[in-house]
């Protein structure tokens, strides 16, 4: 009995539900209508996003490690040919060596660029890369290009085997290509291997060839040696490539790994006659076989040992690129569609770079000459005499073929000699990184004075100038800020100083301010009329108390905060702010649920017999 009057009970309390809805059920029904629908549409979310890897996807994925992807994320390296790039941007800038007296991009069938005018213009016919044949279909590969360390690293999955490549070229010894392979057979059997080794690609008419026995420590290795010459600028160009003898098949150890190292070394001359050919053809022939066998002379690199036999000539290498590197820029990352952010610049820092010789840091340099290149580093008057760069979109087109990056490379090298930085220009990659860090500011060395010559509304992202050099004992620190009232801010400090340093802001009104090492200094961002420069930096306090009466100006303004739909845009891609189009499509499905409901209330108001309303509105 207890039972049944339960069972009734029950039944008299859905009936009284389905009969009576009050607005507090009606919110739980939405509420939980809501959360079981956003339930089914993060699923299909999820779904839609999670795709089911194969084994070579699996097998890229464990070579690219969380540091790469740490580094790929500061900007300080790109992965090309990337399939799943996890919702970050992509660019498509080739992977690319270089050191100024040669370059490759680094593709199966890539040729040699030498120097031809301002930069590796010159394509020679003859492709240095070695790389496993594609014996199997199956095959994929990634290619990471680290900027910091003027390394690319090339990563192979096949069924049975993965390669990694690295290659670069060297900046201490610029006639040298290096090319490190492991293989690693992932078989218990041995498996031979077809290469693809070096050869000459197209018209090369010219070239002749003979081998060249090379001492290996106690024993002798067998290298190739072609010579010929190419046309250049109305004239011809020797050329001499040295490389290693390679058999054209490899055998793979049992479960293991097969190491292989490639060197390769390249000449050639400055533009002549053809008549002169036959003379020049000796003199740089011979500088391209002692280049090689200075290498093992000096025991640089053991290929024939268990280890890694070239770290200690890798890590000269990297060495160089990181030194090169302590000057640079910041930019805060923009999502807006078709901005310019980090990624793309220093990708584009890093080819330019690589089109330039590191002159002071290779090993054949006199000290005479390194005493001229350190004098011409800090000889920067007039550069850079125009409006900054981050706005020229010519100088920051895609570079996703050889042609394109070269022609990109060619217009910055113009751009700067062209706009007072050719003393900087001579003196190598070091001046090459000065001169594009200062376009990238507007910043300009006039006069015993350095100057920020940029207008206060491009201000409206993060920048940071890191190092730049003011004479040979100087590096200048400038960031700029935007603050939460979208206002921005200067930031100036000294990383080291010979002497003392004042700074002021636009006008030059107030008193000029000691710079302290290490300690930042803020000034505001002001707006002129007429415009001037935002800030001014110089080691002469007295040229700076006479600038304020030099720059004539009528009014002197602190510079008006930033539209802040346009720090939304920057910040979050789009004016409405950093909310994700998940949140919109909830709330839109919220607001359709809730408007089902409220119909149907209504509906059932107005519909139902006088007989159901009076029993709906009844006590019970």
């Amino acid at each position: 009995m207890f039972k049944k009057l339960n069972y009734d009970e029950a039944i008299r309390k859905i009936r009284r539900l389905d009969g009576k809805l009050t607005y507090r059920k009606l919110f739980v029904i939405i509420l939980v209508s809501c959360i079981f629908f956003l339930w089914i549409l993060s699923r299909f979310f999820y779904d839609k996003k999670s795709i089911k890897k194969d084994a070579l996807s699996v097998c890229i994925d464990e070579n690219l490690t969380p540091r790469i992807y740490s580094e790929l994320d500061k900007g300080n390296l790109n992965i090309y040919g990337l399939e799943h790039d996890k919702g970050r941007r992509k660019i498509n800038d080739i992977p690319y060596v270089g050191n100024g007296i040669f370059g490759v991009e680094i593709s199966q069938d890539a040729h040699f660029n030498i120097k031809e005018g301002r930069a590796l213009l010159l394509n020679l016919p003859f492709a240095p890369i070695v790389s496993v044949a594609k014996n199997q279909e199956n095959m994929k590969e990634v290619h990471v290009v680290d900027y910091v360390n003027g390394l690319v690293t090339r990563y192979q999955c096949f069924d049975d085997y993965k390669v990694k490549y690295q290659y670069y070229a060297h900046r201490n010894y610029p006639s040298v290509f290096v090319q490190e392979i492991q293989i690693k057979n992932n078989r218990n059997q041995i498996i031979d291997l077809n290469l693809k080794l070096p050869r000459i690609i197209g018209e090369f008419s010219s070239a002749t060839s003979q081998i060249q026995k090379i001492q290996h420590g106690p024993k002798l290795v067998d290298y190739q040696v072609i010579t010929g010459f190419v046309k250049s600028l109305g004239k011809i160009r020797v050329v001499s490539i040295v490389h290693r003898v390679i058999p054209r098949v490899l055998t793979l150890n049992k479960r293991g790994n097969t190491n292989l190292y490639v060197l390769t070394t390249i000449n050639y001359s400055k533009p002549v006659n053809k008549d002169q050919f036959a003379a020049q053809k000796e003199i740089v022939e011979k500088f391209a076989i002692n280049a090689m066998k200075k290498i093992y002379e000096e025991r640089l690199v053991d290929d024939d040992r268990a280890g890694d036999g070239f770290y200690e000539f890798r890590k000269q290498h990297t060495s160089v690129w990181n030194n090169l590197w302590q000057t640079g820029f910041y930019l805060s990352e923009s999502k807006a569609e078709n901005s310019l952010n980090g990624d793309k610049i220093n990708s584009t820092m890093y080819h330019v770079l690589s089109h330039a010789r590191a002159y002071e840091f290779e090993e054949s340099i006199t000290p005479i000459r390194k005493n001229q290149i350190l004098q011409d580093l800090t000889y920067s008057e007039g550069c850079y005499d125009s409006y900054h760069t981050l706005q020229a979109e010519n100088l920051w087109k895609s570079m996703n073929t050889i042609e394109n990056a070269n022609e990109v490379v060619k217009m910055w090298m113009l751009t700067l000699e062209k706009q007072g930085c050719h003393n900087l220009i001579k003196a190598g990659a070091s001046g090459v990184i000065q001169s594009m860090v200062l376009s990238f500011g507007g910043f300009r060395f006039s006069q015993q004075h350095l100057e920020f010559n940029i207008h206060p509304k491009y201000l409206h992202r993060d920048f940071s100038f890191r190092r730049l050099n003011y004479g040979n004992m100087t590096h200048v620190n400038v960031t700029i800020t935007v603050r939460e009232d979208n206002k921005a801010q200067i930031e100036v400090s000294l990383d080291r100083a010979d002497r003392n340093y004042y700074a002021c802001d636009a006008g030059c009104l107030d008193t000029p301010v000691k710079l302290q090492n290490q300690h930042l200094t803020i000034f505001p961002v002001k707006l002129t009329e007429p415009l001037t420069p935002i800030l001014y930096i110089t080691s002469d306090k007295i040229h700076m108390e006479d600038l304020r009466h030099a720059i004539h100006v009528k009014e002197v303004n602190e510079a008006p905060a930033h539209e802040h739909h346009l720090i939304l845009l920057h910040k979050h891609g789009s004016n409405l702010g950093g909310l994700p189009t998940f949140f919109w499509i909830a709330i839109c499905a919220i607001i359709v649920i809730f408007h089902i409901f409220l119909c149907r209330l209504i509906v059932k108001e107005y519909c139902d017999p006088p007989e159901m309303k009076r029993y709906r509105y009844s006590k019970p």
